[in-house]
């Protein structure tokens, strides 16, 4: 019981190292200039590892000393966890453009006509060699760390379950196992909720004081303690890795009955691997579960990995607030359907075509709860000179307005004229003055600006964009999402079922394990990179970082949710 009680604590950390970069993943692609395609390739990177090594790994099973097998794998993901945090302590603090001039930089994104060169430090600055070897080394450094983790990760689960297995007594093995698979549900929930902590917090916390500071959550250009996460999982997986070193190599049984089941151990003798294999795909229900279970994997994996990014962008919200919603809402609404759908399997006994009959009926009932979800939205607010063009007041005004101001064309800091159009920075808006809280040095308006003309005479701005206005949307997107959710998860088990008896019982572990692999192999690699390739294409503006395409600054919303 007490290796079921470390087992669970470590799976849960571990998934809390995995799940924490999904939760930061649109702080990450902001702090480093990465596109959705890249940054999705880093979320499932770790498959990598992991599938290489998962086929050794399950046939050597038995003959290893499992716990320190274990142990030493715990040690690998603490270390991937601490890894991934290391970008942030070799880079620099991280620069935004500013309007007030603080102890970074002295220049600022206002108008200011006839200083030509007064722009010029600002975009060059940045473009030194050094930055470009410094973004390659951070790129580099995370995905060693995600490759790290997939090999680390390798021998915990399928050792920890094969140990529980031969050495619990019959009577309580599936409640050891259910224990540990209810925890694996949990711990990315528990991993989206500590991203909702840590995204408070400004990300050089420990680099600059408080009151240097000027940037609000809600900010556009705000960046999260994104690696503070890491610190907190890869420490927890260090310490639940210490007792594992200290089990022994075999435990006395539980009082029970002796019954040896390898679970996922692919007993694979060279000589009938083929012929197994070969028998499995071709038998038409397992080939047809798996290739079902492979599309809904690969788009709960490329949810899994963009779904806060979209609801910041759709609706708003501040990746803090996005990654609270699916922490406490979606994550546990799929744990509910998965619950119901095996309560129900279990109480009517059902057969296998009734098993396959539930599966069709809940995601029927999926699609029909989802087909709303595409039209809950809104475009995307009027950016002048990027979503909007303003012709038909004075012509050719838009673009004359600022000309005397000569703005770089780097600037970035989104401001929202009290015409309800939103400008790049302030520079953009040809504002030439700024109002100050003079307590914390925080901007409260910008004034003068003579691209917001009201009756004739030049308007005014706030700070941080207009927002999309989407917010009355928001509650009805949740509860449809989470709905949706319940009812796809309720065939989570059916699925199984048909898996596991639709196939000669010899065969049992080695059909999980090949299932796994097609999972790993057709889903959770490929899935985060085609959403993340699908986002990239309705990317309107780009930044730019030393000519090369960074972060997205400007999404067509219409066609973010659509796609």
């Amino acid at each position: 019981q007490f290796f079921v009680f470390c087992h669970g604590l470590l799976q849960l950390s571990q998934l809390l190292v995995s799940g924490y970069l999904k939760s930061s993943i649109s702080t990450i692609e902001r702090r480093y200039g990465l596109s959705s395609q890249t940054s999705g390739l880093l979320a499932s990177f770790n498959e990598v590892g992991n599938t290489l090594l998962i086929v050794f790994i399950s046939y050597f099973g038995s003959r290893v000393h499992r716990p320190r097998f274990i142990g030493t794998g715990a040690i690998l993901v603490s270390l991937a966890g601490f890894l991934m945090s290391l970008p942030h302590f070799i880079t620099g603090p991280y620069e935004y453009d500013q309007s007030v001039a603080s102890t970074f930089s002295n220049t600022t994104d206002l108008c200011q006509p006839g200083l030509p060169g007064s722009w010029a430090n600002l975009s060059d600055v940045t473009c030194t060699p050094r930055a470009t070897r410094e973004n390659h080394e951070v790129l580099l450094v995370m995905f060693i760390a995600q490759a790290l983790l997939g090999i680390g990760g390798v021998p915990i689960q399928p050792f920890g379950i094969s140990y529980i297995d031969d050495f619990a007594s019959e009577r309580n093995s599936p409640l050891y196992l259910g224990i540990l698979f209810s925890v694996t549900v949990i711990g990315p929930g528990v991993a989206f909720m500590l991203g909702s902590a840590m995204l408070r917090f400004y990300v050089d916390i420990d680099k600059v004081s408080g009151d240097e500071v000027q940037l609000a959550h809600e900010d556009p250009r705000w960046v999260g303690a994104w690696w503070l996460g890491f610190l907190v999982a890869a420490s927890l997986v260090a310490l639940a890795a210490v007792p594992y070193f200290f089990f022994p190599r075999e435990m006395p049984k539980e009082v029970g009955e002796v019954l040896q089941v390898d679970l996922l151990a692919l007993h694979m003798h060279t000589s009938c691997f083929p012929l197994v294999l070969l028998r499995n795909l071709r038998h038409p229900v397992y080939l047809l579960v798996v290739l079902a279970q492979v599309n809904i994997s690969a788009m709960v994996a490329g949810l899994a990995t963009f779904m806060a990014k979209f609801l910041e962008r759709q609706f708003s919200l501040t990746a803090s607030l996005a990654n609270m919603i699916i922490g406490a809402v979606n994550i546990p609404g799929a744990m509910v359907g998965i619950v119901v759908g095996g309560a129900i399997l279990k109480r009517f006994q059902m057969s296998l075509r009734q098993c396959s009959a539930m599966c069709v009926l809940g995601m029927f009932l999926c699609l029909l709860v989802a087909v709303p979800l595409l039209f809950l939205g809104c475009p995307t607010q009027k950016v002048a000179g990027v979503t909007y063009r303003d012709s038909s007041e004075f012509g050719h005004h838009e673009l004359e307005c600022n000309l005397h101001c000569n703005c770089p064309e780097k600037a970035y800091n989104p401001i929202c004229g009290s015409n309800s159009i939103e400008y790049i920075s302030p520079c953009s808006a040809g504002c030439r003055a700024v109002t100050i809280h003079e307590n914390n040095n925080s901007v409260l308006n910008y004034t003068n600006c003579s691209c917001i003309s009201q009756k004739g005479l030049p308007g005014f701005a706030k700070p941080g964009t207009c927002g999309t206005g989407c917010s009355h949307l928001f509650l009805p997107f949740v509860v449809l999402s989470c709905l949706a959710g319940i009812l796809a998860s309720t065939s989570h088990t059916p699925s199984f079922m048909l898996i596991l008896r639709s196939i000669q019982p010899e065969d049992k572990s080695f059909a999980v394990g090949i299932q796994f692999m097609l999972l790993r192999v057709l889903a959770w690699m490929p899935g985060p990179v085609l959403y993340g390739s699908a986002i990239d294409t309705t990317c309107i503006l780009w930044e730019k970082r030393c000519d090369r395409k960074a972060a997205c600054r400007y999404y067509d919303n219409t066609r973010f949710r659509q796609r």
